[in-house]
């Protein structure tokens, strides 16, 4: 069984870090370079960046800080928001970071994966899921949860899959920011239909939710934020926490 990767999540936003709840009623969390410099002290699996503006605001990601962020960290960073062409993943890549995780543009050029994949191996494309439920059934949404996509969560997955996306990077838009836990059968959803690793986010709020959504759907990877911002909490007592439940994870 492979290592459990844990994964902090800073969401960039005028150049400053935010947390809100639902992907909305977004606070101030702090300054990206500061915390990426704690991040790599406490020796974390890999970081993500999302500029969760950057799409909307049909701009790229913010260079400027990634490319401060990359001088603090020695961990694999995951740089997404804004990005629509592999020129922009060449210029995030030059500037520090490892993956590009694609979101929007997932649903509107596909051929951006494929063309990525090609250009920088399927280990950097990273496609992201957003979804949330309506009418008791799980739908996918793009530009920060803002537009919804018609496209089935399965056959989003094959068309990705098929262009050759190397992970899948979960985030359940219900269970952001409050802390109550992952959506389970979310995750095994898409587990059960991927043939990449999957990372799941939204919803971790104790130590006890990473164990069961390790255990109970078998994802590679688990993603979070508001633990690590709102708690006295950090990713060497996650580790630690998790190894005791057997979960396999990198030595401390």
């Amino acid at each position: 069984m492979l290592k459990t990767r844990l994964i902090p999540v800073l969401l960039l936003r005028g150049g400053r870090m935010v947390k809100g709840v639902s992907f909305a009623d977004y606070r101030d969390t702090g300054d990206p370079v500061f915390a990426s410099r704690v991040y790599n002290s406490q020796l974390v699996d890999e970081l993500v960046f999302l500029d969760i503006d950057a799409t909307s605001e049909n701009r790229e990601t913010n260079i400027a800080v990634i490319s401060a962020v990359s001088k603090e960290c020695f961990m694999p960073l995951a740089i997404g928001g804004g990005i629509r062409s592999v020129e922009g993943m060449h210029r995030l890549l030059e500037s520090g970071a490892d993956k590009v995780v694609v979101t929007s543009a997932a649903f509107d050029t596909p051929r951006l994966i494929r063309d990525g994949a090609d250009e920088f191996g399927s280990q950097c494309i990273v496609v992201g899921m957003d979804v949330r439920l309506v009418d008791g059934r799980y739908a996918l949404f793009s530009h920060s949860g803002r537009v919804r996509r018609e496209i089935s969560i399965q056959e989003h997955m094959e068309v990705c899959q098929e262009m050759g996306a190397g992970e899948f990077f979960l985030n359940s838009i219900d269970r952001d920011g409050r802390m109550e836990g992952y959506d389970l059968d979310l995750i095994r959803f898409v587990v059960e239909r991927a043939s990449i690793p999957v990372i799941a986010c939204g919803g971790a709020g104790n130590f006890m939710h990473l164990v069961d959504a390790v255990k109970k759907t078998g994802v590679s990877a688990l993603a979070m934020a508001s633990i690590f911002h709102f708690g006295d909490n950090n990713p060497i007592r996650a580790r630690f926490f998790l190894k005791n439940y057997g979960v396999k994870v990198k030595e401390v």
